[in-house]
């Protein structure tokens, strides 16, 4: 059985519509490329036909990929994320040591990642030296340039 993948309520909503938008959408308007594609006459030649079926392709995979991550996915319960330890679905209020600077980070499952927004998977490096942490609590985080000292300033859910 595969590993179930934790989602926050708000990742389950764009996981459901990415799924619904490539099954209505994308699907309809790759059909329509290699519909136009054929138009253009021999196949064997035709690289706008191969670049379309490629497409399609790649839409079905994605189609797939989502379906089986929705079949396995559980929604974090609010009652499971512990008052003041670090879990997925918890903000962290996190004090770089090393240049002293004042950081917020979102815990969430690896589907819903987003480091450019301040989102750090419970399996990424940072995540994982987090998890189960309180306020108070110091941690290093390996990094490229070598270990990075954090001291958890907060926690909340």
């Amino acid at each position: 059985m595969a590993k179930e993948i934790i989602l926050t309520e708000e990742g389950l909503k764009k996981l459901q519509e990415e799924f619904e938008t490539l099954k209505t959408v994308k699907r309809k308007e790759v059909a329509e490329k290699i519909k136009i594609a054929r138009g253009f006459g021999d196949l064997s030649e035709n690289s706008e036909y191969d670049e379309a079926k490629n497409e399609q392709a790649i839409v079905e995979a994605r189609i797939a990929e989502v379906e089986a991550m929705l079949k396995i996915a559980r929604v974090l319960d609010e009652d499971e994320i512990a008052h003041g330890t670090v879990s997925v679905g918890s903000i962290v209020k996190l004090k770089d040591l090393e240049f002293d600077e004042i950081e917020e980070y979102y815990v969430v499952g690896s589907t819903e990642s987003d480091p450019m927004n301040n989102k750090v998977s419970d399996e990424s490096p940072l995540g994982k030296a987090l998890i189960g942490k309180k306020s108070g609590d110091k941690v290093s985080v390996d990094a490229p340039s070598g270990p990075v000292p954090y001291e958890i300033l907060d926690v909340t859910r």
